[in-house]
């Protein structure tokens, strides 16, 4: 394994196929909930402990599908895992982060995310980041995703 930094995350799919995303703060794009994990820490405990410090969400493990590592950009993997959450489950308006890092206006701390919504799968190349985008489009099909859930 070379020195390639690993992300692991969750996708969250609703019942019609849509993908919950988050707004990364003071940036122009919007992400599923995902971080680097702590020494010791396993993929998915990482995955999950991300998801609720960046949306409020906690789930049980055994909800989870991992869906395996996958090259995001040079220096970069991501480890994914997905679920179907059920009808009423998530409210993107209810959701709140509690991860904070500085801001780069003022270095006051500020939450990582600061917005979400559910996105249908041909919508994600407009909010999310290029490598996220291209990820889906190449590597990993939403649609195939939604109907294996």
């Amino acid at each position: 394994m070379s020195g390639r930094s690993v992300s692991c995350g969750v996708i969250l799919i609703d019942r019609e196929g849509r993908i919950l995303l988050a707004h990364a703060t003071e940036t122009s794009h919007w992400d599923i909930p995902k971080g680097q994990g702590d020494p010791g820490e396993t993929p998915i405990a990482a995955a999950l402990r991300e998801l609720h410090e960046e949306t409020g969400i906690s789930l049980e493990p055994d909800r989870l599908t991992d869906l395996g590592r996958f090259a995001y950009r040079p220096e970069k993997d991501l480890h994914l895992f997905a679920v179907r959450v059920r009808d009423g489950e998530v409210d993107p308006d209810r959701c709140i982060c509690t991860s904070m890092f500085p801001s780069r206006r003022n270095g006051a701390p500020i939450p990582e995310m600061d917005g979400f919504r559910w996105v249908e799968p041909d919508e994600v190349e407009r909010f999310a980041s290029r490598s996220l985008a291209r990820l889906f489009q190449t590597t990993l099909s939403l649609a195939e995703l939604h109907r294996s859930l």
